[in-house]
């Protein structure tokens, strides 16, 4: 694979996945199509060679703009979405434009041009699982894991947009011969994640001299991967993954929220209790979690950041030494969260 298109490539998750394949893959010419939505920021491509990074501003819902890029590539990556759950509870709609239609555009033009395609969703898509006996005051439930026979449970209209992509793909394969494969990966956090999701929000606030906010008590589970273990993993399926089949990202790393901002608060040098508690997101999931078995066993892949404290603290040092990054945004986002008592 000589020249691949990722879609979002501005975003969080895709920035970090064309970083390291400009690293570690140097054959590899990337055209980055991004929207440039406030999720997507030119900021997160500087210093990259100018020779194999293109970045075109385009939406993937353009099929004549895809149709064009898609006929030159080897593959596409699809990381492009909307996918932030407090604002699809707000306004849907570009959620499914973006997941679903900018989906269907994208495989249309592989379909055409018999492009290799790769499709990055969520593990959302699942909805939620019971709270684990064996973390502390989680009640009885049992300590099961998303595995890709695990029935889609969508909750919010952003997981739902996802599954519907997700079934898009897959029904492309089966009636079209779409060569595909899709992953379902567990939250990210690292490098160039935007303010507003959860471990960014606390240490920017941190930083800004604002109380973290929590939401209800906390209690609520996700499986932690750092993003260049997403990357690593992603990598390995778009070259080693069987057409068709859905591979699960994830490295083990499950932590309710209130032990991982209260994790940021040490690190921070703050007590752990100098947060408030703020209403909590309607229809919040009360778990995740990432059954990787399949990823590891049959592709070989194994995560290498594997210690959620210095994964984090590494996070926490990122953003203090790149304020100019994050600085300009702080208040609006601060701002529209309180609006909604948040």
């Amino acid at each position: 694979m000589k020249n691949i298109i990722v879609t979002g490539g501005a975003g969080f998750i895709g920035s970090n996945f064309v970083h390291y394949v400009v690293n570690n893959h140097p054959e590899v010419h990337v055209t980055v199509l991004d929207k440039l939505t406030y999720a997507g920021n030119k900021a997160n491509l500087a210093g990259l060679p100018a020779d194999r990074v293109e970045l075109v501003v385009g939406d993937i819902a353009d099929a004549k703009i895809v149709d064009e890029l898609v006929a030159k590539a080897d593959a596409v990556v699809h990381y492009a979405a909307e996918s932030h759950n407090d604002n699809s509870l707000k306004d849907p709609y570009p959620f499914v434009e973006t997941n679903l239609i900018g989906t269907y555009t994208l495989i249309e033009a592989c379909r055409k041009y018999d492009v290799r395609f790769h499709h990055v969703s969520t593990d959302e898509v699942y909805g939620d699982l019971p709270l684990r006996k064996d973390l502390p005051g989680h009640g009885d439930g049992p300590g099961e894991k998303f595995t890709d026979k695990t029935p889609y449970n969508p909750s919010s209209p952003y997981s739902s947009t996802k599954a519907g992509s997700d079934l898009l793909v897959k029904a492309w394969v089966r009636s079209f011969g779409l060569r595909a494969t899709i992953s379902n990966c567990s939250n990210n956090y690292g490098p160039y994640q935007h303010i507003e999701k959860f471990i960014p929000r606390q240490i920017t606030n941190i930083l800004s001299g604002i109380r973290p906010k929590l939401y209800g008590d906390g209690k609520n589970v996700r499986d932690w991967i750092h993003t260049n273990d997403h990357s690593s993993a992603v990598w390995t399926i778009l070259t080693k993954g069987e057409i068709g089949e859905t591979y699960l990202i994830g490295a083990d790393g499950e932590q309710d929220n209130i032990t991982v901002l209260e994790l940021i608060l040490e690190l921070m040098g703050q007590p752990k209790d100098a947060y408030d508690h703020v209403k909590d997101r309607p229809g919040h999931d009360l778990r995740y979690a990432i059954d990787s078995t399949k990823l590891r066993e049959e592709l070989g892949w194994k995560p290498q950041f594997t210690n959620f404290r210095d994964g984090l603290a590494a996070t926490i040092q990122w953003y203090t030494d790149n304020r100019e990054w994050w600085e300009a945004e702080k208040q609006a986002v601060e701002q529209k969260y309180a609006k909604n008592g948040q």
